[in-house]
């Protein structure tokens, strides 16, 4: 039998069930090369963070995998300054920005801090 390699959100959204994190990889070429092997290894989601200063790389790798954008599952997270209303979207599109793709898969709040019902709901 085969594990799942995929599991349905409540949204209806498939999530990869393995996925490379890339905390502590630093942002530039040795980060882009070890996204790009993990992509070729088989791997379809990639977790990263603002907090980890390199989701610029995370996109680059991405945005060259010669892979469909849709076949590759990004998570970022929500950093804790950026936890209260009126800053939690636009530090969504910086993330996006940095990233340089057209949409995130997965925005999380890295870990609840204060005002995250705040952030939550304008998320």
């Amino acid at each position: 039998m085969q594990p799942d390699t995929q599991k349905k959100l409540h949204n209806g959204v498939a999530i990869p069930t393995v996925g490379l994190g890339v905390f502590q990889i630093e942002n530039g070429p040795i980060a882009e090369k070890a996204i790009r092997s993990a992509i070729d290894a088989g791997y379809r989601h990639i977790d990263t963070a603002r907090a980890y200063h390199n989701e610029e790389s995370v996109g680059k790798a991405v945005r060259n995998a010669g892979i469909p954008r849709d076949e590759i599952f990004v998570t970022t997270k929500l950093w804790n300054a950026d936890i209260r209303a009126g800053r939690s979207r636009a530090a969504c599109e910086e993330s996006l920005s940095r990233l340089g793709l057209d949409y995130i898969d997965l925005y999380l709040i890295h870990w609840p801090a204060e005002g995250f019902k705040a952030a939550w709901s304008e998320m």
